[in-house]
C-alpha cells in the first residue's frame, strides 16, 4: 500500500515540478554522483577563473526523527496532497507509540508526535516534502541529498561573505520555525581557492568549524580539490575487503572469487568515480594496486603479465572502467536518462566536419589542472571520437555493447596514456 501511495506521490510531485532541483535524494535520475557533479562543476569553474568559493556543510540533528507530524501534514496540503491520500497518511502517522527495552526491562509506552518512520517506503518522500522549502530566501547556491545540505558561493570580498552569513542565519531560522535544529558541532566550512582568506562563519552564535577536508556523500574533498585523499580512502577500504576475502575463502576458484571481488571490493574503488577520477600516475597506481593483488591470488596466473591476468579473468583495468563510466554518464545526460541536463556541463559543437558523429562537444580552455581533469573537460575528447552508431544507441545497454566492441578493436581507447603500453602507466 505504501508503494502505491509513494508512486502516486512521486508522479504528482514530478508532474507539477514541486520538488526543487536542489534535492538529489530519493528521486529518479538523481544520485550522489549528480549532486557532487553539479557542486564541483560550479566550484572548479570558479576556482579556475581565480575566484574563491566557501562551502558550508550542514548537519540536521536527528533529522528523520524530529519532523513534527502536524507541520508535516500542513506541508502535504501545501503541496496539493489532500482527500483520501491525505487522510490515509494522517492516519498512518497518527496514534504511534513506542518504548525502549534493555536486558528484558522495558520503559513505559510514550506517544510519538514526530518523525517519519524510518525503514518505511513513504518516509523518505515525506521528508523531502518537509524540507523542500529549505531553499526559500537564500541567495547562495544550495544542494541537498535528503537531509545532507551544503551552502556555497563565490567569496571574493567581505560583502560576499556577509551574504553567505545571512543565508546561514536564514537556515538557522528555518530550522527553529519548523522545530528542527542544526548540530553546530558537526557543521563544517571548507574554503576553496588559492587566495581564499578564510572568512569566519557562525550558526546560532557559535563559530562553525573550519576544516581542510570534508567527506561529502561518501567522497573526501580537500581544500586544494585534489583527489589523492579520496584515492587513499578508497584504497584502504578496498584493501581491507580484499584481505577479508583472502583470509576466509579457502577454495580460490575464479567462479567464486571474481563475483566476490566485483561485489565487495571493486565498488570501493569506483564509487562516484565520475566525480573524483584521478589524473596523477601515483593515484592511479595506488588504486590499480588492489586489482593487481587480486589477480595474483590465483596461483596459475601469478607468473603472467597484468594485462594477461585481466584478460583471463574477464576484467578491465580500473582506469578503463573509470573512463567508461565517464562516457556512460555523458550518454545518460544527453539522452535524458539523468535528471541533470547536459547543458549544465557541456556546450555542443556545431562544426561542419563529416567525421565522427553529430553530437560533438566543445572543449573549453582551462587554466588549472583541477578544471582540465574534471568530468566536464576530461571526457570530451573520448566522447567526440565515438561513432555515430554508438552515440545514437537506443538504450544504455546498447551503448555499453558498443563500448565493448570499441575496446576489442582498440585496446588503448579507454586508457589515458593512449598506447598499447598503457597498463604500465597505472602500475
Amino acid at each position: 500500500m505504501e508503494s502505491v501511495l509513494r508512486d502516486a506521490l512521486l508522479y504528482h510531485l514530478d508532474h507539477h515540478k514541486l520538488i526543487r532541483n536542489s534535492q538529489h535524494g530519493f528521486r529518479k535520475g538523481f544520485s550522489c554522483a549528480t549532486n557532487l557533479l553539479v557542486f564541483l562543476e560550479e566550484v572548479t569553474m570558479n576556482v579556475d577563473a581565480k575566484h574563491n568559493v566557501d562551502t558550508v556543510y550542514f548537519d540536521l540533528a536527528k533529522a528523520f526523527d524530529t519532523v513534527p507530524h502536524r507541520k508535516l501534514l500542513g506541508k502535504l496540503r501545501a503541496h496539493g496532497v489532500d482527500g483520501l491520500v491525505y487522510g490515509w497518511i494522517e492516519a498512518w502517522l497518527s496514534d504511534r507509540w513506542q518504548r525502549v527495552c534493555l536486558d528484558g526491562v522495558c520503559s513505559s509506552w510514550r506517544r510519538v508526535w514526530s518523525g517519519v518512520p524510518q525503514g518505511s517506503v513513504l518516509g523518505p518522500i515525506l521528508f523531502l516534502i518537509f524540507i523542500n522549502d529549505l531553499d526559500d530566501q537564500l541567495s547562495s547556491n544550495v544542494l541537498k541529498f535528503a537531509d545532507d545540505t551544503k551552502l556555497f558561493g563565490v567569496i571574493d570580498n567581505h560583502f560576499h561573505s556577509q551574504n553567505l552569513q545571512k543565508d546561514i542565519d536564514t537556515l538557522g531560522q528555518w530550522a527553529q520555525q519548523w522545530q528542527m535544529k542544526f548540530n553546530v558541532d558537526k557543521c563544517k566550512v571548507v574554503h576553496y581557492g588559492k587566495d581564499n582568506i578564510g572568512f569566519k562563519y557562525s550558526l546560532y552564535g557559535q563559530p562553525i568549524t573550519e576544516v581542510a577536508s570534508e567527506k561529502d556523500l561518501g567522497v573526501m574533498f580537500s581544500r586544494d580539490l585534489k583527489v589523492s585523499i579520496q584515492c587513499r580512502e578508497a584504497y584502504s577500504k578496498a584493501s581491507q575487503s580484499l584481505g577479508l576475502i583472502h583470509r576466509i575463502i579457502k577454495f580460490k576458484s575464479q567462479s567464486v572469487l571474481v563475483p566476490l571481488y566485483k561485489s565487495i571490493v571493486r565498488p570501493h574503488l569506483e564509487y562516484c568515480s565520475v566525480v573524483w577520477s584521478p589524473h596523477y600516475v601515483k593515484d592511479k597506481a595506488l588504486l590499480e594496486k588492489v586489482q593487481h593483488r587480486f589477480t595474483r591470488m590465483f596461483p596459475e596466473l601469478k607468473a603472467l603479465p597484468y594485462t594477461e591476468r585481466l584478460s583471463r579473468l574477464g576484467l578491465w583495468s580500473l582506469e578503463e572502467r573509470r573512463n567508461r563510466a565517464d562516457l556512460l554518464e555523458v550518454f545518460k545526460m544527453v539522452n535524458g536518462l539523468s535528471a541533470v541536463s547536459w547543458t549544465q556541463f557541456f556546450t555542443r559543437s556545431h562544426t561542419n566536419t563529416t567525421r565522427g558523429h553529430s553530437w560533438k562537444l566543445q572543449k573549453k580552455h582551462s587554466q588549472t589542472d583541477i578544471r582540465l581533469f574534471f568530468f566536464s573537460q576530461r571526457c570530451i575528447n573520448r566522447w567526440n571520437s565515438l561513432s555515430q552508431e554508438a552515440v545514437e544507441a537506443p538504450s544504455i545497454n546498447s551503448f555499453k555493447n558498443h563500448l565493448e566492441k570499441i575496446r576489442r578493436r582498440q585496446m588503448d581507447f579507454f586508457m589515458d596514456c593512449m598506447s598499447s603500453k598503457s597498463y604500465g602507466c597505472t602500475m
